[in-house]
């Protein structure tokens, strides 16, 4: 199952430029959660000859926010991202719901991890609802698609659905590529900031998103095809 998965989502990447030449889109979704607020109780000293940038140890904490953000394979994009208080069911579905909405009757692959919120009753109705799907869903914990949160993960993975989500191994979020870029954005943005209250924090990440998606956004190049996982 480890590399069978691993595999199916190395092909995937593989095959994105050719999928977006069909308008398929590619999105690797999933969340940054408990991103702090820290207001450094002294400004950062800049580079001068001989001596490296240096910036305050001593901070102050304003509260967490959590980012939700999907990354579109194909172009090395941030396609939608939205921040608050929490990450749950509801947050996760409407950040699917608001990608879809750009192209409603495209086809939609997402990549993202086993993490509850992902494979939810929610995210099933959402996806029944555009696809025009009329078999019924059932009821969660009792029967159906609905029942059980394996019956749910197959429906929303099932291939011939228009929107469906690849899922990746336990424990393989490096599989997922919206990880690299919040790598991308804690070293450029959030390790060198200071924010005065969270809404200067989500100000500034959106900031640098719209940043980010003018300048530095392209592909990632992808090399790893899971070989040593096919022995």
């Amino acid at each position: 199952m480890f590399a069978q998965k691993t595999r199916d989502i190395c092909r995937l990447y593989r095959s994105t430029p050719l999928l977006h030449s069909f308008g398929v889109h590619v999105v690797s979704l999933d969340e940054m959660t408990g991103i702090q607020a820290l207001e450094r109780l002294h400004p950062t000293l800049p580079m001068k000859p001989g001596l490296i940038e240096r910036r305050e140890f001593e901070y102050l904490r304003h509260g967490t926010l959590s980012l939700i953000a999907g990354f579109d394979v194909a172009t090395g994009q941030i396609v939608a991202s939205s921040m608050g208080p929490t990450r749950n069911e509801t947050d996760f579905a409407m950040q699917v719901r608001q990608l879809v909405e750009t192209d409603p009757e495209g086809e939609w692959i997402f990549v993202a991890d086993g993490l509850n919120t992902h494979h939810s009753e929610s995210l099933v109705r959402l996806v029944a609802g555009y696809c025009h799907l009329v078999e019924p869903l059932g009821q969660k914990g009792s029967f159906g698609i609905l029942m059980t949160e394996a019956s749910r993960t197959a429906f929303l993975a099932d291939s011939s659905h228009r929107i469906r989500f690849v899922y990746t191994p336990k424990h393989c979020s490096w599989l997922n590529q919206i990880e690299i870029w919040f790598s991308i954005l804690v070293r450029r943005l959030l390790k060198r900031s200071s924010f005065k209250n969270t809404l200067d924090l989500q100000k500034q990440i959106f900031l640098f998103v719209a940043y980010f998606n003018e300048t530095m956004a392209k592909p990632f190049k992808w090399t790893y095809a899971g070989k040593p996982l096919c022995a």
